[in-house]
């Protein structure tokens, strides 16, 4: 999973919402990333994001779409106001978008695995890769040859994207 935030403490909000999900039944955070400092991508008026990505083990009951609505309600209970009221792209105490569920593919309504713009940002990428170095995405590509195809730049825990 991606977190993100920009708003009031971010990084601590990173910390928040990882121990919340801890404590959810059959779900353990296995792995974290570092936190990042990110430009913001498709509105650039905004502060900037802290990052991290997180590798979750869950027990049998956990399905894409019940972790989906633990991340909303997690969100939810952050602060977060809910989609349709919200800005997209805008400003956030926090952010937790579910990535991928293993090798699983879902279009839906409601849900699409993996993320459908996973692949066009660093800032999900580098931490991703992070937690992940040999992961391969459902459709046979690396993490490491996904990170080549899009301009970007780190400088220290910085990360910079664009051309």
């Amino acid at each position: 999973m991606g977190l993100g935030a920009n708003q009031g403490d971010a990084r601590a909000a990173l910390g928040e919402a990882l121990r919340r999900l801890g404590e959810l039944p059959g779900l353990r955070v296995a792995a974290v990333s570092p936190c990042y400092v990110t430009e913001p991508q498709d509105r650039a008026d905004q502060p900037w994001f802290h990052n991290r990505a997180a590798a979750l083990e869950l027990g049998p009951a956990w399905t894409p779409e019940s972790l989906l609505c633990a991340l909303k309600d997690v969100e939810a209970a952050m602060g977060r106001p809910p989609e349709g009221v919200r800005e997209r792209f805008g400003p956030r105490p926090i952010d937790l978008d579910l990535l991928l569920f293993g090798t699983m593919l879902r279009d839906t309504d409601v849900l699409t695995l993996p993320h459908p713009r996973m692949r066009q940002r660093a800032f999900v990428l580098v931490p991703l890769g992070d937690i992940a170095p040999a992961l391969v995405f459902p459709d046979g590509e690396g993490i490491g040859a996904a990170l080549a195809k899009i301009p970007f730049k780190i400088e220290g825990n910085s990360i910079f994207q664009g051309p």
